[in-house]
């Protein structure tokens, strides 16, 4: 019968049934056991430091921060001096999204938060999406102002914050940081990913960009994400795994994009591994790019 359980010797680890009640194993998480807890709120007091510009962004150099700072770097390119920022570097393998005033920037302890103190109070804006869709808003620039072409960016941005977590948090998560590899949650994760791709490669068949011929925010969710996949640049051997070579609409797309000047400033921003040259551990003003990149302090110690 389909409606059957299985029989816990064949579940894996051998005999492993759940809990009628489940209970936190602080000692069972992988990789990222350390950042991840049951509940929310903050484990300490720290205040977010807070610089010259207006536009204060708290973040790390993972996909979904690298979204934000593409964005920034794009409408300074653009002209946008009102869109200068100050980034700060928040570690979460030290905790800081549990500090109290990042807490409050992001009550749900994930980066990047952006704090606007350009308006009378200021103003917190959290999840990447929403800073994306904010920011475009506030400077009128990388949304389309034509209903449908408008209406198409926001179909892939939001598709991307819906479809990133099984390639992040599931198939990443199982394929290359899971403490044990578990074939049915990689097979069931890589067929969703796999997926994911076809449908972006299909799109970017008959489209240069994902809302049509025009670069926008929907291209700048997406990119840090299934744009690492292709390059095989994220999760181990997964590129030879995934067949990525197969979606060869999604890596021209991809090239497209990593060519932009602003992209390359933005992936450098909060990042704090990978060669030196490219970490801005924290980005002040735009000289910092040439000045302040981490070879450079550590030769001047």
């Amino acid at each position: 019968m389909a409606d059957e359980k299985p029989d816990p010797a064949n579940n894996f680890p051998a005999g492993y049934e759940p809990a009628s009640v489940w209970t936190w194993d602080k000692g069972n998480g992988g990789k990222f056991a350390n950042i991840n807890r049951p509940i929310s709120g903050a484990t300490s007091e720290k205040d977010l430091p807070v610089g010259k510009h207006p536009l204060q962004l708290y973040s790390l150099a993972t996909p979904n921060g690298v979204k934000v700072t593409v964005m920034l770097e794009e409408l300074l390119a653009k002209g946008f001096s009102e869109a200068e920022y100050d980034a700060w570097l928040i570690n979460i393998g030290e905790g800081d999204q549990f500090g109290s005033g990042f807490v409050g920037a992001n009550p749900n302890s994930k980066i990047p938060a952006l704090m606007d103190h350009s308006v009378p109070e200021p103003r917190r804006v959290f999840e990447s999406g929403a800073i994306l869709l904010y920011l475009a808003e506030k400077f009128g620039a990388f949304l389309p102002t034509e209903p449908k072409a408008r209406t198409e960016a926001l179909n892939w941005l939001f598709w991307q914050m819906g479809s990133a977590p099984y390639l992040g948090g599931g198939f990443g998560h199982f394929y290359a940081y899971a403490p044990i590899k578990i074939q049915y949650a990689i097979d069931r994760f890589a067929m969703e990913t796999k997926r994911q791709l076809h449908v972006l490669d299909t799109h970017l068949a008959d489209n240069q960009f994902m809302a049509g011929k025009d670069y926008s925010i929907a291209d700048m969710a997406i990119w840090p994400w299934y744009g690492n996949v292709v390059t095989g640049t994220i999760y181990g051997e997964s590129g030879t795994f995934l067949q990525v070579q197969e979606y060869e609409n999604v890596i021209r797309w991809q090239k497209e994009i990593a060519e932009r000047e602003p992209v390359k400033r933005g992936r450098m921003v909060n990042r704090p591994f990978g060669p030196k040259e490219e970490q801005l551990h924290e980005r002040h003003d735009a000289s910092d790019f040439e000045l302040k990149t981490q070879d450079k302090l550590e030769a001047a110690e």
